[in-house]
Order: structure tokens, then C-alpha cells, then sequence
């Protein structure tokens, strides 16, 4: 994936990230968390262009779940208001116990793609995600055995290099599909040369899929649809619309995404469309 692919008008595949697991409606009201919010929000998205969400799950009181039960929740919601939509699930997580990390996999269908991160972060003052190479390979062989396509989650450079590194121990389904990320702390600072120099860094034949968090959203998917990636956006990575404006939806973010793009002439793609280019 390169330029030429913006050139030759290839399909951007836009992803909703509709919650994440970390703030909550004290950061923006409109964040859905319940799965009836949720599958709502879903619906919502995939109508104003996306074709993937990217799910986390919520307790009743709004914390992070892991919970098997809480995810088929949320995906019989969305299948419920959503038509086609793609489904994804993460795995990611701070401290949680590294069985927990494998419980989002196991719904009823499985989801059709979930997230894995590839190396340790840092997290607030006093947590790290450690996301050591034994649980990266026992998170892979299971969504294998499930059917499930990974999206390999990017924090920094050595994540980039963790990524080679999974192709040298493991078979990966074609094409490797992973999420370049940019923020504070630990990921990749968010400068457009950074993302020039991961893409080049990526394994021949991957795809691309561009986040950038809070402001640097919007000029990140703008960046990824100019270089012929694809790109994520929603209230987990931002809940601004513009500087000191809260968004009202997931909806709202992924319009936005999809007016840039028809303005730099690369369509949207549909659900089935997305599932071709992934290889589902």
C-alpha cells in the first residue's frame, strides 16, 4: 500500500472504534457503553460509511470487561440494529490477567477480526501493558484456531519490528493487516514523517490502517487516505469534534472521514468490500 494505491482510487475501509475501555461518559456523555448504546451506535456508524467496529465491553457501572457473556452482549446488539457490519473485538489491556485477554474471542460466532497489540506500553503513572511475545503468539494461535483475522496494533517502532517478528514464528492469513498509532507516551509521536517511516517499515505486502489519538485524529486519517491506507476513527481515540467541541456520536467522526476521503477521490468501502480486501 502506497501512494499509487490513492492514485489507482482503491477502497478506504474505515473503522469505528465506538467506546475503548478506558473513559467513559464523564469525558462524553454521548460515548455509548451499554450494549443496546452500543449496537445502536454500531448502526449508526455503519451508515454514515464504516464498514468495521472495533468493540470494547463495559460493565453495567461503565468499567472495562473482558466477560465472554458481556461481548456476545454487544455483538447481538449490533447485529440486531447493525446491517453488515464488520466486527472486531479487542484484546488489549492494562494489568488484566492474561486468560481474561483470551475471553473476547470467544463468542458465539466469533468475532470476525479482534485486536493485538504487539509489545509492552506504558499506562498512566504506575501501569504497564506488558503484551510479552508468549501471550502476542497465545492470543494469535487462538483467534487461528477460531477463524479470526488479527489486526496487529502498532504503539511504536518495536512494535513494528515485534510485527517481523510474529512472521518469523508464525504463519500469518494474508494479508497482515496492522494499525499504526500515534500519541503520547510510549507510541509513535505524532509526526507525519513517523508515519512515512512505519509504513516503509512494514512487512511487503501489509496492509496499513492509520489511528492517530485525540487531535491528531483527523489529520492522521487525512494523512492515511493520501498514502493509500485505511483509517480509524471514533470516541474511543477522541471525543472532540473540533478543539474544545465534544462530538455527538461516533457517527458524526466517521462523516467527517468519509467527506475527506470523496474529496481526495478514494470511495469508501462497504462491508463487503472491507471482508475482500482483509481476505475474510
Amino acid at each position: 500500500m502506497a501512494y499509487g494505491d490513492y492514485l489507482d482510487r482503491e477502497p478506504v475501509i474505515v473503522t469505528a472504534a465506538l467506546t475503548g475501555g478506558v473513559h467513559g461518559k464523564e469525558a462524553n456523555p454521548d460515548l455509548p457503553e451499554t450494549p443496546e448504546e452500543i449496537g445502536k451506535a454500531a448502526a449508526e456508524a455503519e451508515a454514515a460509511g464504516a464498514a468495521v467496529v472495533h468493540l470494547h465491553a463495559r460493565t453495567p457501572n461503565g468499567e472495562r470487561s473482558f466477560a465472554t457473556d458481556r461481548f456476545q452482549e454487544i455483538d447481538d446488539a449490533v447485529r440486531e440494529y447493525a446491517d453488515d457490519v464488520v466486527i472486531q473485538h479487542s484484546t488489549g489491556g492494562t494489568a488484566a490477567p492474561a486468560e481474561d485477554r483470551h475471553l473476547p474471542l470467544r463468542t458465539d460466532p466469533a468475532p470476525e477480526m479482534a485486536s493485538l497489540d504487539m509489545g509492552p506500553l506504558n499506562r498512566y503513572d504506575h501501569l504497564t501493558s506488558e503484551n510479552t511475545r508468549g501471550m502476542v503468539d497465545a492470543l494469535h494461535e487462538e483467534m487461528v484456531e477460531r477463524g479470526i483475522k488479527p489486526e496487529l496494533e502498532l504503539f511504536n517502532d518495536g512494535h513494528i519490528n515485534e510485527a517481523h517478528g510474529l512472521l518469523d514464528r508464525r504463519d500469518l492469513a494474508e494479508p497482515m493487516y496492522a494499525t499504526l498509532i500515534f500519541g503520547g507516551g510510549t507510541l509513535s509521536r505524532p509526526r507525519p514523517r513517523n508515519l512515512l517511516n512505519a509504513i516503509d517499515d512494514l512487512p511487503e505486502g501489509a496492509q496499513f490502517n492509520t489511528l492517530g489519538f485525540g487531535p491528531h485524529q483527523l489529520p492522521f486519517a487525512t494523512l492515511g487516505i493520501l498514502l493509500g491506507g485505511h483509517v480509524r476513527v471514533g470516541l474511543e481515540d477522541n471525543v472532540y469534534y473540533r478543539r474544545g467541541e465534544l462530538a455527538t456520536s461516533n457517527a458524526q467522526l466517521v462523516e467527517r472521514v468519509v467527506r475527506v476521503a470523496g474529496e481526495l477521490g478514494r470511495p469508501v468501502a462497504s462491508p463487503a468490500e472491507a471482508r475482500e480486501i482483509l481476505g475474510l
